[in-house]
């Protein structure tokens, strides 16, 4: 399996560094004929997209999408479907300071450690930015799952353990930090204010709700839907932990309270699977939560050692988020879109709907 390839009939492999000319993402296996809408492509990454909240780099990057192959007079041609973000933005010199350094938190070590390499550059093939690529590909499986009646919708639940269980995800976009709780997103921006005053950074939680899957997606054993939703999201760089449902809550439930009952003629009398049960959907929402962690750039001085092993002191300059969570639910959302459309297809494979 390549490490930069995602997907089984849905095959999603992205390239470019974050200090690169360009990035983007190739798409081999989606279906012909589907009318690419690329103005609704570039709204999920403009929601993505560097400098659009003070909470978010200052990095300014357009992320104008290009397709460069796979489409014609509009259509998709079954042939791979090549997208292409040029960087425009990048200040390498920001990180000359820091080239023989590791930075806590970051692949610069292990990166070094299994290739000989490193590029110094934002974190190159580590950075953030290649996220952009994924929401890119994501868009696509957004329209492909539109004519099925899925949606994906994402928003942010909690940050700094400030917790807002009464989020609307259908609110969030109207708040900053994507959190569809006015009163309790007003302290979450207000925590991430605090932690970029003292050159720190916070973490958060968020939560995807996919709706409108048909029970029947997803395969038993090494195929389950809930496992291919877990490596999904945890292949984002930032994400340390993954639940569906709810998840570890579930272990402080008795079986009586952790089941979910059903009820005549298929429905469910709640949701505390998330959706799934023996690795297929049952056809309620779909649930996912990420941990997300702290910004691992930040200019508190830290510990570490050079290339030789030396110790030194460490502050990252350059341009970060404070806080990664807001910006990472469209990539969230893209991970769980493109999750469902490869089940999708899958499922079309053996005859089912």
């Amino acid at each position: 399996m390549s490490h930069s390839t995602f997907g089984r009939l849905l095959r999603v492999t992205t390239f470019g560094e974050s200090h690169g000319p360009a990035l983007g993402v190739v798409l081999d296996g989606v279906p012909p004929r589907l009318d690419l809408d690329l103005h609704a492509l570039q709204a999920q990454l403009d929601r993505r997209r560097p400098g659009a909240s003070r909470f978010t780099t200052a990095r300014k990057e357009t992320d104008t999408v290009q397709a460069l192959s796979g489409l014609y007079e509009g259509q998709t041609t079954g042939a791979p479907l090549c997208l292409v973000l040029h960087n425009r933005d990048a200040r390498s010199d920001d990180y000359a300071a820091i080239k023989d350094l590791f930075r806590p938190g970051h692949a610069d070590y292990t990166f070094l450690k299994k290739y000989g390499i490193r590029d110094h550059r934002g974190g190159g093939r580590a950075s953030g930015r290649e996220t952009a690529a994924r929401v890119a590909a994501g868009a696509v499986a957004r329209q492909l799952l539109a004519p099925l009646g899925v949606a994906v919708l994402g928003h942010v639940v909690e940050i700094a353990g400030i917790a807002a269980p009464a989020s609307r995800p259908e609110d969030a976009e109207q708040s900053p930090v994507r959190c569809g709780d006015p009163i309790v997103a007003q302290r979450m921006e207000e925590a991430i204010d605090l932690a970029r005053q003292d050159g720190d950074s916070v973490g958060g939680v968020v939560e995807v709700i996919a709706r409108g899957v048909p029970a029947g997606w997803g395969d038993p054993v090494f195929g389950k839907l809930d496992a291919l939703l877990a490596l999904a999201l945890m292949s984002i760089g930032a994400v340390k932990g993954v639940e569906i449902g709810d998840g570890f809550a579930l272990t402080r439930m008795r079986g009586s309270q952790a089941n979910d009952p059903m009820v005549p003629p298929d429905g469910f009398g709640s949701n505390h699977a998330g959706g799934t049960l023996g690795g297929i959907s049952t056809g309620q929402e779909i649930v996912a939560r990420c941990a997300v962690k702290p910004t691992s750039s930040i200019r508190q001085p830290q510990q570490t050692v050079d290339r030789t092993g030396k110790p030194a002191a460490i502050s990252v300059g350059g341009r970060h988020d404070p806080c990664i969570a807001p910006r990472l639910v469209p990539v969230a959302e893209a991970m769980v879109a493109l999750t469902l459309c490869d089940a999708w297809l899958a499922q079309r494979a053996v005859g089912g709907s």
